[in-house]
């Protein structure tokens, strides 16, 4: 009796395989043979799922980005009473996941970084992931002004790449202080003036 294999099940798996084997050699180093290699399957097995490495990296970006922003990756933070509390869930979770998040920007620069400008903003897997991590951001905090919710993701990401960087020197708990504290502050002015 044939094998019965769940194709979307396998492709997820080979996604996951293939985040690690960019994350250590890169995007522009690595080839469809090597990943084939580095994740145990054939290349032809490989290009029966991506029919290009452009496209494993744009597939893995969805997937990323929507595993990242399910109401089951949500549900870790809890459902804070306070938009401070909230704040400080975020950020304990994105601690937890530094590593993680600093392998998906390096891997995005390293693909962004033999594309035009023009070329980045048309492509849909970027801005798909970008629009549901600003989604999740904005929905999970409450707060009324998106602009506030890709001010938090330019935060965060800025934070996670100067601990790169600068390591340990840059105190998560400390940022993470600081902009509960900016962004309260913000908030009460903002809605002090209407």
């Amino acid at each position: 009796m044939p094998k019965i294999v769940d194709r979307e099940l396998y492709r997820k798996e080979l996604l996951n395989k293939s985040f690690e084997l960019f994350a250590e050699k890169g995007y522009s180093s690595v080839t469809m043979r090597e990943i084939a290699l580095g994740i145990g399957v054939s290349t032809g097995t490989l290009y029966h799922y991506f029919p290009s490495k452009e496209s494993l990296f744009e597939q893995l970006i969805e997937y990323l980005s929507y595993e990242d922003t399910k109401e089951e990756a949500l549900a870790e933070f809890g459902n804070p009473p306070t938009l401070g509390e909230k704040i400080d869930k975020l950020m304990e979770y994105l601690c937890k996941k530094e590593d993680y998040m600093l392998k998906d920007m390096l891997i995005t620069f390293d693909f962004c970084k033999h594309k035009t400008r023009k070329e980045i903003e048309n492509n849909q897997a970027l801005q798909q992931a970008g629009k549901r991590y600003k989604e999740a951001v904005f929905c999970y905090l409450g707060i009324a002004d998106p602009a506030v919710a890709v001010f938090i993701i330019n935060y965060i990401d800025g934070l996670v790449a100067r601990r790169f960087y600068q390591g340990e020197s840059i105190s998560f708990s400390e940022q993470s202080t600081l902009l509960k504290e900016m962004l309260l502050a913000y908030l009460e002015k903002k809605q002090g003036q209407i």
